[in-house]
């Protein structure tokens, strides 16, 4: 019995030490553990801090590389090349022609590949070389005949680069031939070729830093040989107003330490200066046919006056230099402001942080000829400008949002007027732009002639630029194509908000003062014809209503089979060709001044169809056509629906800028035409 007892004794005191045994395990494991989470903890504080000290130092480094390339910009600049008008010539070279599979032949079979299998007897082996000369001969016709296709393929392919190659190389040598135009008025002393150059060599410039501004007005005075221009200035926040940046651990936040108040002037004034030299550096280096004896340069900011609290341009800094005098500078070497100041005896302002300004000695409007109209309370009227400085403006104004851009030559330009290349990756490329300066809306045939050019030169977009507008043809026959219309009013608003100047005067097509707005009369070839097909047989009238909003202008502007026109004749009635069954005509330049809605209506005629509905109403469109008859372009109509007997079509409204864009309808009445035209404002007896 002891040793039983002892045993169970012994069994239970292992289970004992065993328990014990784990909990202590688990104790150190616990131990371990939190162990390992203070370490990480201490580390992650510790690599939280050094991250945070680490994009310290790294805005730190920032800014000062900010302060050094301000410091250096004089001496940096010196060290580009010069510009060259050669630089803007393109090689005449296009990718060579790559068939890729299409130049491989395809492989001919061999006899010897076709050797007859089995055949123990005579007869046997017979037959099977007959299978395998059958096999042979199906495989060759098969090889001949793909052969064939082939090079019937690789013959297209030729045809198609060639025609590709041609039209790349023919763009090539027109730009080039422009570039030649360009360079041969400027050896002349065209005053337009000398601006258009030095704007190019300016703009071009490699020297400014990202983000300062290159906006100009030109002029140039063949006389004196003098180049005159206003170049805009960077404003005060390019001088950074911190000056360091450091980590507050006990915080966990950054504290920038801030630039002294006067270092932040001088090197801001210094920054001015050196801008200045730069820009007669930039012009007397392209100058390489020596038409420049001397430079008016003014440096202006566009800001807020401080004696009027108004935008204004200010100037900063002006001097007029010499050629001689500017040669013998070595620009590298001097102080800038000393420079201006001393050495061209220019001016620049003292306080140039509180827009004190100068007085510039001479202007681009002084002498005529300008390019870009930059400020200036007077705007030039885009009516009025000379057709050529009017794309030199639109070109200005791509040059402004980014893009590289130049005017083409003034013939064979192939329907183009500017050549812009928009940088952004992705959704840049080249642009081929056309200026229309109308007064009259642009015709849809002019759209579709950019869209054909735009395929002729292989561009990624063409833009057509207005003084005046665009019908519903135009903007239905550039829906879905990479083309950009631009309207004299939009047109407006992209120079003023990209700093250049132009307005639209009220040279815009009016009417009489002694006719009414709404009686004007439509002009014979400005207008379209809305021509309505559907499937099935049902009779319909097709009708249209001309509105302001929700409510037609009176009942006599109501079109249908009993009134079939306005009172001014702008909308009509016609009698529909095929495979139209009904039609419209419409001139929207002359719809009533107070009209901004044209709504088309279709309905089923209750004498002949009395029980109908529009349920069988479907496979509906409208064909907008010119005076012509040609289509433009379909817009989409929706369906008819089972108890309805009328239906609104769609409907053209007036947008801000005066075109007219086309909205789908869908709304159906039970109640026929009647319920539909009360609810537009008609009274019905």
């Amino acid at each position: 019995m002891s040793r039983r007892s002892s045993g169970l004794v012994g069994v239970w005191a292992e289970v004992q030490r065993q328990q014990q045994r784990q909990l202590e395990a688990q104790a150190r494991q616990r131990r371990e553990q939190e162990r390992q989470a203070r370490a990480y903890q201490r580390h992650a504080i510790q690599s939280h801090r050094e991250y945070r000290q680490a994009e310290a130092r790294r805005r730190t480094e920032e800014l000062e590389a900010r302060v050094q390339s301000l410091q250096s910009l004089i001496a940096e600049g010196c060290r580009a090349p010069a510009f060259r008008s050669t630089a803007l010539l393109r090689p005449e070279t296009v990718e060579p022609f790559q068939p890729g599979p299409l130049a491989v032949p395809v492989p001919m079979p061999h006899p010897n590949q076709y050797q007859a299998q089995g055949g123990w007897t005579a007869s046997r082996r017979a037959q099977a070389q007959a299978e395998a000369r059958s096999r042979f001969e199906y495989d060759w016709h098969a090889a001949q005949a793909a052969e064939t296709q082939r090079q019937q393929q690789l013959a297209a392919a030729q045809r198609d680069y060639d025609r590709w190659a041609e039209a790349q190389l023919s763009e090539v040598r027109r730009h080039n031939a422009g570039i030649a135009d360009v360079t041969a008025g400027v050896r002349r002393g065209d005053a337009e070729a000398v601006v258009g150059y030095f704007s190019a060599a300016l703009y071009s410039s490699i020297a400014w830093p990202e983000g300062f501004p290159r906006q100009l007005s030109a002029a140039y005075d063949s006389a004196a040989r003098q180049l005159v221009l206003d170049w805009e200035l960077p404003g005060y926040d390019v001088v950074p107003e911190a000056k360091s940046v450091r980590y507050m651990p006990t915080l966990d936040e950054d504290k920038e330490s801030p630039r002294p108040a006067g270092q932040r002037r001088a090197l801001y004034r210094d920054v001015l200066a050196q801008c200045v030299l730069l820009v007669l550096h930039d012009l007397f280096a392209a100058d390489e046919h020596r038409v420049l004896d001397s430079v008016a340069l003014n440096g202006f900011v566009d800001d807020r006056d401080p004696a009027t609290g108004r935008q204004a341009r200010i100037f900063l800094a002006t001097v007029m230099a010499q050629r001689s005098m500017f040669a013998d500078l070595h620009l590298e070497r001097v102080d800038a402001g000393s420079c201006l100041i001393e050495g061209l005896r220019g001016q620049l302002s003292s306080r140039p942080d509180q827009r004190v300004a100068v007085r510039p000695s001479r202007s681009p409007q002084d002498v005529g000829n300008h390019v870009v109209m930059h400020g200036g309370d007077e705007e030039p009227d885009l009516y009025e400008m000379d057709p050529i400085a009017f794309e030199s403006l639109v070109a200005d104004l791509f040059r402004a949002m980014g893009m590289q851009a130049v005017t083409t030559q003034r013939s064979n330009d192939g329907g183009v007027d500017v050549d812009a290349l928009d940088p952004t990756p992705i959704r840049g490329g080249k642009i081929v732009v056309q200026v229309k300066r109308y007064r009259n809306t642009v015709p849809p045939t002019a759209v579709r002639d950019l869209f054909g050019t735009v395929q002729d030169v292989g561009a990624n977009k063409g833009v057509l630029v207005t003084t005046s507008g665009f019908g519903p043809g135009s903007h239905t026959f550039a829906n879905g194509k990479p083309l950009e219309l631009i309207s004299g009013s939009e047109l407006v608003d992209l120079l003023h908000r990209h700093g250049l100047r132009g307005r639209l005067s009220g040279g815009a097509r009016t009417a009489p003062a002694s006719v009414a707005p709404s009686n004007r009369a439509a002009q014979p070839d400005d207008y379209n014809v809305l021509g309505m097909s559907w499937s099935g047989s049902a009779v319909l009238d097709v009708c249209a209503l001309v509105c302001s909003g929700n409510q037609v202008l009176s009942d006599d502007h109501f079109v249908f089979f009993n009134n079939l026109q306005t009172p001014d004749g702008s909308v009509r009635a016609l009698t529909p060709t095929a495979p139209d069954r009904a039609a419209i005509r419409v001139s929207f330049e002359a719809l009533p001044e107070r009209a901004d809605r044209f709504v088309l209506v279709a309905a089923v005629d209750p004498e002949v169809n009395p029980d109908a509905d529009l349920s069988g109403f479907t496979d509906a469109c409208i064909r907008l056509r010119d005076p012509s008859l040609a289509e433009l372009g379909q817009l989409e109509v929706s369906d008819g629906r089972p108890g309805e007997s009328a239906l609104v079509l769609g409907s053209f409204r007036r947008r801000a800028n005066g075109d007219w864009d086309f909205v789908l309808g869908g709304k159906g009445y039970t109640g026929g035409l009647v319920q539909l035209v009360q609810e537009y404002g008609i009274d019905v007896e």
